[in-house]
Parts: C-alpha cells; sequence; structure tokens
C-alpha cells in the first residue's frame, strides 16, 4: 500500500486535468476500517479488493439474496448488518447503491447519526459528484466521489480487471490525498473531474460503454437473420479491429460503405434490414447519420454525395413508419 512521490490533483474548480494520473501519494495511506453499503456487482469487488491491499473490511450490508452471496464469496469472514450499523463500524464507508437511492440513503444515515465528524463518506456514483453526500458534509464527515470506469461482473473475475481501470475522482483538497490512495491500492488511475462535469463524464462512458452493448446485440441480430450461425464468432476480429483502431485514430478509423459514399450499398443494407430485422433500423439510421456528419467534417466525404446518402435514410425512415415490412426498390 505505499506510493510513489505525488503530483498536486488539479484544482477541480477550474476544469477537467489532461488525462487519467496514476494515483499516487507521498505517504502510506493508513489502513483503513471499511464498511460497504450496498454490496452488488461493484461494492463486494471493490471491498475485496481493498481487503487484498490490507484494509480491513469490518461490515456490509446487502439486501438481495444476490448481494449476500456476493458477501459470503468474495468477502468470507465479513459479518452483515443494516446501513446504520455499518455506518456505525467504519472509518470509511463505501456507498455503492444505484444513482437514484443514493441521495436518500445518504440523507437517512446522516439524519439517524450513523455518520461522524471525520468519517470518510465514499460513493462511487459516475453521476454525481460531491453534492449529494451534502448531509454527510454537514455533520463533518469528508466526502470523496470515487467512480470506477468499469463494468462488473460481481465475481472474483473482476479482480484482475481493476488493474489500470480508470477511476473518476471528484474529492475536495482536504480528501484528495486520501482518494487518490484509495484508486492506488485498488491498481487504478486517477482522473480528476470537477463537480460541474460528473454528469458529462458518466455520459461519455455509458455512450460509449452501455450503447455498446446494444449495438454489437443488434449487429449480431442481423447477422442472425442473414444466416450466421454464430454471430458473435463473425464479429469478434471486426469488432475488436474496430474497437483499437477508433480508440487509437479516431474519426481516421472510419470505414464502410458511408465514408466511401457507396449509396448503393447503404440502400441495400436498409432494404434487407427492414424486411429481416426492422427492430434494428432506428439505431441504425441514428449511427448512419452521425457517421455521415463526421465523414463530412472530416472532410473525407463530398457534400453532394452526403446529401443523396441522407436522402435515402430518410426514404427508409419514411417507409418504415409507413410500412415496418416495406422493401426500398
Amino acid at each position: 500500500m505505499s506510493h510513489p512521490p505525488s503530483t498536486p490533483a488539479p484544482d477541480q474548480s477550474d476544469g477537467a486535468s489532461d488525462g487519467p494520473q496514476r494515483a499516487d501519494g507521498p505517504d502510506r495511506l493508513d489502513r483503513l476500517r471499511i464498511g460497504v453499503v450496498g454490496a452488488g456487482r461493484v461494492g463486494a469487488v471493490l471491498a475485496a479488493a481493498l481487503r487484498a491491499a490490507g484494509h480491513e473490511v469490518v461490515a456490509a450490508a446487502g439486501e438481495s439474496d444476490a448481494s449476500r452471496r456476493r458477501i459470503a464469496d468474495l468477502l468470507p469472514g465479513v459479518p452483515g448488518g443494516k446501513p446504520s450499523a455499518v455506518a456505525r463500524a467504519c472509518d470509511l464507508l463505501l456507498l455503492t447503491v444505484p444513482d437514484d437511492m443514493l441521495g436518500n440513503v445518504v440523507r437517512v444515515l446522516a439524519d439517524s447519526g450513523a455518520l461522524r465528524e471525520g468519517q470518510y463518506v465514499v460513493h462511487t456514483s459516475g453521476r454525481h459528484g460531491l453534492d449529494v453526500l451534502a448531509p454527510a458534509t454537514a455533520v463533518g464527515a469528508r466526502p470523496i466521489a470515487l467512480h470506477p470506469a468499469m463494468t462488473f461482473t460481481g465475481t472474483s473475475v473482476d479482480l484482475e480487471r481493476l488493474a489500470g481501470c480508470v477511476f473518476g475522482l471528484t474529492a475536495e483538497a482536504g480528501e484528495r490525498e486520501v482518494a487518490a490512495g484509495l484508486v492506488d491500492d485498488l491498481g487504478g488511475r486517477s482522473l480528476w473531474v470537477p463537480e460541474s462535469r460528473r454528469a458529462l463524464y458518466h455520459a461519455g462512458l455509458a455512450h460509449g460503454a452501455n450503447h455498446l452493448v446494444t449495438l454489437v446485440t443488434e449487429a449480431m441480430e442481423i447477422l442472425a437473420a442473414a444466416g450466421a450461425d454464430d454471430p458473435a464468432a463473425t464479429l469478434r476480429p471486426l469488432l475488436t479491429a474496430a474497437l483499437d483502431n477508433a480508440l487509437e485514430h479516431g474519426d481516421a478509423a472510419l470505414t464502410g460503405p458511408i465514408v466511401r459514399g457507396d449509396v448503393g450499398t447503404v440502400r441495400a443494407h436498409l432494404d434487407g434490414i427492414l424486411a429481416e430485422a426492422p427492430t434494428t433500423l432506428p439505431s441504425y439510421l441514428a449511427l448512419a447519420r452521425a457517421t455521415l456528419s463526421r465523414a463530412v467534417t472530416d472532410g473525407r466525404l463530398l457534400p453532394i454525395r452526403a446529401l443523396r446518402m441522407s436522402e435515402v435514410l430518410d426514404e427508409a425512415a419514411a417507409a418504415a413508419a409507413a410500412d415496418p415490412v416495406h422493401r426500398l426498390t
């Protein structure tokens, strides 16, 4: 749990940092007594990782059968308890509850006297920053927002995936060293996010990861309709290369019929989708229009060609509205 020499965290009121940095701190982060409220996929895994780093997990609260199983599997020997009892037992309270429940959980714990002065209260929401922890701050607790930019299964598989994971951090000056130290103990990298940009930060992650799942699932549906017996295996090498290229080169990685201006090919796509996989048409049209716009802005597609492509997309949308099984001719 030792930390290399630190560089100061940026002032979060002045904007985002230049990019993720390795979490650090000038001194060894003292062992903390950690309590977890909401032992779901994220909470149980983070608590297990912090326990492996030398911290003591003293109690965990989980309401569902699945949460209790995760506590037993990932945190053997850690007693369960009610949220208020868990909060009273720890130096650092890790709140890993759904975004829409977080504010109420903090308020109830503060009003009940379960939170105290000097206690660290850390949530893992991507959307929220420190404002949602105001009831805790009001009683003297020390707030930290610590969001892992990672998808979780809630199993031991996730522990290895934390290595190199970026954590979106928001904290005041007095808590930044501890926030960065926690990320270091988790094996991650810190990205300091200003309070005012938490929602924007989370939107970028959700758009890139959550919507990607929808996109890939729909692509597999289209391939299955085309007769592919293993759509996932068909897509895997293509998607892996496309993702790597996009992360490395941005818009320059764009390939395919839209950036080439192949109107006839896109028309044929739309014809097949309308006939065989019409539920995927809205997302195909939305992403085709976004791709078209970026190709024009990038100078890779002439506006006159883009206009014809846009007309074909509009025709498909109108055909779907009039008759979901209509085929373009």
